[in-house]
């Protein structure tokens, strides 16, 4: 980008910012400064996560305790739970919202759309992003989404009951069952507004880090956030319409009398009009958004690790350039094995065999990410704050929830425990938990930048701790109830003799489930209360070399006052020595990307 167009950017930032007076309204609710808007992103996303985690919790208990009455039940759910006994239809309804609610709205929103929005203008040395309005617009969009999808609960039929993937024909079939209904018009309506939404902030955030980037800032020196924040936004604008396009389609088919999902259907003997359909097709639809949507979710999470770690390892991330063609070669995989999730459909063997060899193939770059962690904490100089320690557990999981993902890429080994407890396990353990570690690394990381204090470190030691234990006592048993053949989605096993020796896990990981969900108790505490009774920090509480650490504490729009700083080095400069064994900067082992090259000092050749 010319000097000029940035000289442009400078000045138009700079009027936005101290030519008029914000009021409560324009500051707070529809506002266009992206550091607003991505702590709007983090606080709705966390009111969802609190609504996904109470649901888990809720079919827990049905699960551990099948047939038993539950005050709660009855309190929480209503006619759904009489005398205190959970129906089978709203079993099925709190599977599908919780895993609509955490996957969406809380993973695809609460990383991307809170850390994108955070520092991608911070990092790249930005005013803010491209369009402040688009930006707005893209958070309202994902809270009135938010809002249908929960005001689907109180539907007198009840809400969506297909699973959070929402196949045909449940879904396709308003008569097929309670969840067919309304809940699951507001299901399709609520998802096609969230897809606009996550459209118009990853074209946002692609246009802004091509074109807004500071002097100085070539795309080798970005952060390996940005790459991760970057790459992500390209595959959700290239999958996110294919699902637009299978909802669009499932509300004609409820509606408008159409087949696009539906053939030869008999309810009670009687046979409905529909032909010609195929509800495969929209498993292709589907999952061609769903594999990407893995590393929607993932990637994220992976560039926060990256900075996070590096930081508080006191050294140079491992692998630079090669943590960059990861994240790509990741993206580009990442849209060409989704037919992994269909080995069972009646795929042709060969079609099979094939996405057997693109999904085996992404462990290439995956390993190489893990290797890659693991080289930048050998010999490091640890700083073990809440932070490293959830991104250390992202790396653990990463490595244990990928090393089954093997058996499940593979066509014939995944027929045996396909739908099964061990794909539950498979997946929250590399998608749900790794991308929630990364979230809560990256909110302790950046919290002092977003609310100019500091979150209690203890609490947060608490935090980390009991989830990390319950996480594996609750997804590590769940591989050997899914070995067992235990299907998933199943409001219980009662019906099956075989089944009644696997109860006690199910109590066993119920347990460490409820007491995962008291852990975060801890961290919405420490959240709240160090939002307003936190330690003030200073300017750069971590000694970190990224750009967001120079812009004042107190939040301007427009980010800096007067000149953008310039860049002249990548992100990673800790403990770097001159020729005479002395740190660049006299007592600090880290150099800030503003600072320029010492005469005897060479940019590293990352």
């Amino acid at each position: 980008m010319s000097a000029t167009a940035h000289a442009h950017v400078d000045d138009h930032a700079h009027d936005h910012g101290h030519h008029h007076k914000e009021t409560f309204v324009t500051k707070y609710i529809f506002s266009q400064d992206h550091k607003m808007i991505s702590k709007q992103y983090l606080v709705t996303g966390l009111i969802m996560g609190i609504i996904g985690i109470a649901m888990s919790l809720l079919f827990r208990m049905q699960l551990a305790w099948p047939g038993e009455s539950f005050p709660i039940f009855e309190a929480l759910l209503g006619k759904w739970a009489p005398d205190g006994v959970m129906d089978a239809n709203m079993y099925l309804a709190l599977v599908t919202i919780h895993g609509t609610i955490m996957v969406f709205f809380v993973l695809t929103a609460g990383l991307s759309g809170t850390f994108s929005n955070l520092l991608i203008p911070l990092q790249i040395g930005a005013r803010d992003m491209a369009s402040g309005f688009l930006n707005m617009l893209s958070y309202w969009m994902f809270f009135t989404s938010s809002v249908i999808m929960v005001l689907s609960l109180f539907v007198e039929a009840g809400p969506a009951a297909a699973g959070w993937t929402i196949y045909p024909p449940l879904s396709a079939l308003p008569m097929a069952q309670p969840g067919s209904g309304m809940g699951m018009t507001l299901w399709l309506v609520s998802m096609a507004i969230f897809i606009a939404s996550s459209l118009l902030g990853s074209l946002n955030y692609i246009v802004t880090v091509i074109n807004l980037r500071t002097k100085g800032m070539s795309m080798t020196r970005l952060p390996l956030t940005i790459w991760a924040f970057f790459v992500t936004a390209i595959i959700g604008v290239v999958s996110f319409p294919v699902l637009l396009s299978a909802a669009l389609l499932l509300i004609m088919d409820r509606s408008f009398g159409t087949s696009f999902f539906l053939s030869d259907i008999f309810i009670q003997g009687e046979v409905l009009h529909y032909q010609g359909g195929s509800p495969v097709l929209y498993e292709h639809l589907f999952w061609f958004l769903g594999h990407p949507e893995v590393y929607i979710v993932l990637l994220p999470a992976l560039g926060i690790t990256s900075e996070v770690m590096s930081t508080n390892a006191r050294k140079p991330i491992f692998g630079y350039r090669a943590m960059v063609a990861s994240i790509l070669a990741i993206a580009f995989l990442s849209t060409i094995v989704w037919g992994h999730h269909m080995f069972i459909s009646g795929m042709n063997p060969f079609l099979g065999s094939v996405f057997t060899f693109t999904t085996l193939l992404i462990a290439i770059p995956s390993a190489v990410k893990a290797f890659n962690y693991i080289t930048t904490l050998w010999k490091g100089n640890l700083q073990l704050n809440p932070a490293m320690l959830f991104s250390i557990g992202l790396v653990s999981t990463f490595i244990t929830g990928g090393l089954t993902g093997i058996i499940l890429g593979d066509s014939t080994l995944d027929i045996n425990v396909h739908d099964t407890y061990f794909v539950v396990a498979h997946f929250h353990l590399v998608m749900g938990i790794s991308a929630l570690y990364g979230l809560f690394a990256g909110v302790y990381h950046w919290f002092p930048k977003m609310y100019k204090r500091m979150m209690n470190k203890n609490l947060g030691y608490v935090h980390f701790w009991v989830t990390a234990i319950c996480a594996y006592g609750v997804f590590f048993p769940m591989h050997f109830v899914g070995m067992a053949g235990v299907p998933r989605r199943y409001y219980e096993n009662t019906a099956f003799p075989m089944f009644d020796e696997l109860t006690d896990v199910n109590v066993l990981i119920t347990i460490f489930a409820l007491i995962a969900g008291a852990a975060q108790l801890v961290f919405l505490y420490n959240f709240i209360h160090s939002m307003f009774y936190g330690k003030p920090t200073e300017q750069n509480p971590w000694k970190s070399n990224t750009l967001e650490w120079t812009a004042p504490i107190e939040h301007i729009h427009g980010n800096w006052e007067g000149e953008i700083p310039h860049v002249h080095r990548w992100a990673y400069d800790y403990s770097k020595t001159l020729p005479n064994g002395d740190y660049v900067i006299k007592d600090q082992d880290f150099v800030p990307q503003n600072v320029p090259l010492h005469n005897e000092e060479e940019e590293l050749q990352h």
